[in-house]
């Protein structure tokens, strides 16, 4: 509307065409000098007046255009719609506690993106979303209601990667209007992008807000792990610690404590080199039994998410182990575990095993079965995969097809046939998990077991094996099998005096005891936020009116209880915010101690760079959160790049030119040339 303010241009031309100048008529008595001196300034008056018209039109067209706002249209420019969606994402992960000039990056964060906000119409609609992803999320807000929603997001342990939030826009988007942006407030940690290349819609505008954190050193505890395979009362116990430094300069004698239960166990100082990751190993001992609630804590200002790592596990007063027999007890098997309290042995025949029970079992021997039935075959199998040890000593008269279809669905080595041959065990592999640390010094000559007949073991199957000892042409004599999360454990001969002098061998108590040592398939020391991993317990009956709660001081979750066969799985979801250690109970009863930790991706302090961020997302536009105006930036993006101060500055200069050019350029000092 404004450009029909420019028949204003008329104006000029008119005065230019109608000199309303009077002249004043002087009369001389030679007028031969003055003809020549006028013929000389009326080109140069004429030049003048010229560059005068020139000067006024081009003041008026550009004041004209500085009104109507002219501009270049950008590549995502503005489409005529009555309404537009905008998604803004504010990163709330640990990362943006991260202090910058100011304040915490969370906090600027929430400013950028009601500044946002306010750059487009009320009447446009917008959509907040958080690393948490929750489901109040999924609508669109008025600009009001946004700016309440921006003021309660809160730090969230959540951490997602730029796909997956581009992905959770574009859900919301793509059927909600044909006028859509995307904004991504974030410091863009280098695990965001993993460096490669985002997949977005064309059609809606991407806008990537950078928020620049101060740079900070950081050193955190990643993980731990327990060197003891079975924990038991009283026994020394060895923790180890894997820490990493993610700061570009040495950290110092950072101090390093460790509690259970509250009482502290050990304490201790490290030096860890830029970038490096480096394991140390914590003792401690005089544990009783039952759940033990382990803390690591450090010192490392002035990043402190990650100075606490929790962990739980579990001492207990005995290993169960279950005898599963063709007839009566095998007595070599009953006298090694009675060697020593701590294995509580149960004897059963195979025709009355308690299936629903096996979970209850670390290890489960078979020995002198003639023949597996079906569906004993099937829950071990069962058993095995879900993380269950099974050692099969076979039966002097055994039915080889049976012991086949038990063994080898397993992926294990199976019986082929009988040898009647004598030989004697030539290999021991003392480097695998079963023979660590049982020999002080290995003998040259050491006295293995001797076999009068045996059965040949097939092939193993697809999955890892390792023989225990070997006969002569590396013929498995006790080889392991790995088989889902467990292992099995077969051996050529039966527990019998017939095959071997095995059951009388020195062998034969160490090697028992480690494997039903290893056989612990106890919980995870410790699970993280933020995953949507299920936390699998053994079977826990609950009736109508029973809910199981995970309770830490005066946080208690419901956490989602599915039963499967031999274990029951929760699923936490988002529900647990605070790191922790939580009792899981049922009722008022305690039934163990879950550990929770961070996600140790924030800790790493490190940010994808502008040309990062271009390579990944090409399409997208990259905006500096540090630029005084992110408003007018924003304008420039979506609706082009806007030309009204340009307009005006060209006015005021075209002004200034006229005003210079009637004040300064004089037509009327020309001499004549012609000599008088």
């Amino acid at each position: 509307g404004f450009l029909f303010a420019l028949g204003a241009l008329a104006i000029p031309v008119i005065v230019h065409l109608f000199n309303f100048r009077r002249y004043q008529k002087v009369y001389f008595s030679n007028v031969q000098f003055l003809k020549e001196l006028q013929e000389q300034q009326a080109s140069r008056r004429n030049l003048k007046e010229r560059l005068i018209l020139a000067a006024r039109l081009l003041a008026v067209l550009f004041l004209v255009l500085a009104f109507a706002k002219p501009f270049i249209p950008a590549n995502q420019a503005a489409k005529t719609s009555k309404e537009q969606v905008i998604s803004i994402f504010v990163d709330n992960s640990y990362s943006m506690q991260t202090l910058s000039k100011e304040g915490s990056l969370l906090d600027e964060a929430k400013h950028q993106a009601k500044e946002i906000a306010a750059t487009y119409s009320i009447n446009d609609r917008f959509q907040l979303l958080t690393q948490d992803f929750e489901g109040k999320h999924q609508r669109l807000l008025s600009r009001d209601e946004f700016n309440d929603a921006v003021d309660a997001v809160k730090i969230s342990p959540q951490s997602r990667d730029l796909q997956q939030i581009i992905n959770r826009q574009q859900s919301l988007l793509k059927s909600q209007s044909e006028s859509a942006y995307i904004y991504i407030l974030s410091d863009f940690q280098t695990n965001m992008g993993h460096q490669q290349l985002i997949r977005a819609d064309s059609t809606i505008g991407l806008n990537l807000v950078q928020l620049k954190a101060n740079k900070l050193p950081n050193v955190a505890i990643d993980s731990v792990w327990m060197l003891n395979a079975v924990h038991r009362p009283g026994e020394n116990e060895k923790l180890v610690v894997r820490l990493h430094n993610y700061a570009d300069e040495k950290a110092e004698k950072v101090p390093l404590k460790l509690a259970i239960n509250g009482e502290q166990k050990a304490l201790g100082s490290f030096s860890l080199d830029p970038r490096m990751v480096q394991n140390d190993t914590l003792a401690f001992s005089g544990l009783k039994a039952g759940w033990q609630r382990g803390e690591l804590t450090l010192q490392d200002n002035p990043v402190t998410f990650d100075n606490q790592f929790y962990f739980t596990f579990n001492i207990k007063n005995q290993l169960p182990v279950l005898l599963i027999n063709g007839g009566a007890v095998n007595p070599y098997l009953k006298a090694i575990f009675a060697t020593d309290q701590f294995f509580a042995t149960s004897n059963v025949q195979d025709g009355n095993v308690d299936y629903a029970g096996l979970s209850n079992y670390p290890l489960v021997v078979l020995s002198d079965i003639k023949s597996v039935s079906p569906g004993l075959a099937q829950q071990l199998k069962s058993y095995v995969n879900k993380g269950g040890s099974l050692v099969v000593f076979q039966a002097p008269d055994e039915d080889i097809n049976a012991y086949k279809a038990l063994l080898q669905p397993m992926n294990a080595a199976y019986p082929e046939k009988l040898l009647n041959e004598a030989v004697k065990v030539s290999d021991i592999n003392v480097n695998s998990a079963v023979f660590k640390g049982v020999f002080e010094q290995m003998p040259e000559h050491p006295d293995l077991p001797v076999v009068k007949k045996y059965y040949q073991l097939s092939a193993a199957g697809q999955g890892i094996s390792e023989n225990l000892l070997s006969l002569p042409g590396n013929q498995p004599f006790i080889a392991g099998y790995k088989s889902g999360a467990g292992q099995v454990y077969v051996s050529a001969v039966p527990m019998n005096e017939d095959f071997s002098n095995l059951p009388h061998h020195a062998l034969l108590l160490p090697l028992m005891f480690r494997i039903a040592l290893l056989s612990g398939h106890d919980q995870p020391l410790f699970y993280t936020l933020g995953k949507d991993e299920a936390i699998e317990s053994p079977p826990i009956q609950l009736n109508e009116k029973q809910l199981l709660k995970l309770v830490k001081n005066n946080t208690s979750v419901i956490p989602d209880a599915r039963q499967q066969e031999g274990s029951t799985l929760l699923y936490v979801s988002d529900q647990l915010k605070e790191t922790g250690n939580y009792s899981l109970m049922k009722q008022d009863s305690v039934l163990s101690i879950i550990a929770f930790n961070d996600n140790r991706k924030e800790s790493n302090l490190t940010y994808l760079s502008k040309n990062d961020l271009k390579k990944i997302a090409p399409e997208g536009n990259f905006i500096n959160a540090a630029t005084p105006s992110i408003k007018s930036e924003l304008t420039s993006i979506n609706l082009g790049l806007q030309l009204w101060k340009l307009c005006i500055i060209l006015t005021l200069i075209f002004v200034a030119a006229e005003i210079l050019l009637v004040r300064y350029y004089k037509v009327d000092r020309q001499h004549a040339t012609v000599t008088v």
